[in-house]
């Protein structure tokens, strides 16, 4: 049952999870310090490069679908945002994660998640021109914030035309410092996607008023996918 006062409307019809695993990992390199737009910088290109480099390598092994490199674009100013400028997320089977998980840590991450997929709809492909939103949810239950998602997810595809999520639900839930993070391939850039967001009136009243409701708060970040060719 959601909290008094708070509607069931928006749950949307969710596909069948996916079998697949995920390593997610985020590198603070040179984030802003105040605007919410990342700005070039040599030393995150150089970061990149190694991540790029590691990607490539991955991709050719047996059991990872896909190793894909992201640089932030957009890193809202709130209470306890990640810092992340620099981002990698790998597709495996499971038998492939763990030797993923310690080749990743020796690229000195700032944060490391190991996670399963809980919720999904659609797929989010990698297309290389478009903007990814990673959601980080973080909640005073983690254990229940499940609840708070199912009624505003449905919310997105109706409102803003997503078509696609992949729920990141940490394996270990008592270290991650997140109760899981949304993947999202958004239509449009990354401006036109939160000012389309911001500016409806429903995102006020519905997703924000559900999630403080389940003790809840949703921390993004927008970023774009790095060509693996380009440093190679």
């Amino acid at each position: 049952m959601p909290p008094a006062g708070v509607s069931d409307a928006a749950r949307p019809a969710f596909d069948e999870p996916s079998a697949d695993r995920f390593l997610y990992a985020g590198w603070s390199v040179d984030p802003p310090a105040r605007l919410p737009f990342v700005r070039r910088s040599d030393e995150r290109a150089l970061t990149i490069a190694r991540c790029c480099e590691y990607a490539a390598g991955a991709e050719r092994r047996t059991g990872t679908m896909s190793a894909t490199v992201f640089e932030t674009e957009v890193m809202p100013p709130l209470p306890g945002a990640p810092r992340y400028d620099v981002l990698m997320l790998l597709r495996v089977e499971s038998q492939a994660l763990a030797r993923e998980a310690a080749e990743v840590r020796d690229l000195a991450p700032t944060f490391t998640m190991s996670a399963w997929n809980s919720r999904r709809i659609g797929d989010t492909d990698r297309t290389g021109d478009a903007t990814f939103l990673f959601n980080h949810f973080v909640a005073q239950r983690p254990d229940a914030a499940s609840a708070g998602f199912d009624q505003v997810a449905g919310w997105f595809p109706d409102k803003l035309g997503v078509d696609n999520t992949t729920l990141l639900q940490p394996d270990d839930q008592e270290a991650a410092p997140y109760a899981f993070v949304n993947y999202v391939r958004v239509p449009g850039g990354a401006r036109s996607f939160l000012l389309g967001m911001l500016l409806r009136p429903s995102f006020h009243t519905h997703v924000r008023r559900v999630l403080k409701a389940h003790h809840m708060q949703a921390l993004p970040l927008l970023a774009k996918p790095v060509r693996l060719e380009r440093h190679r």
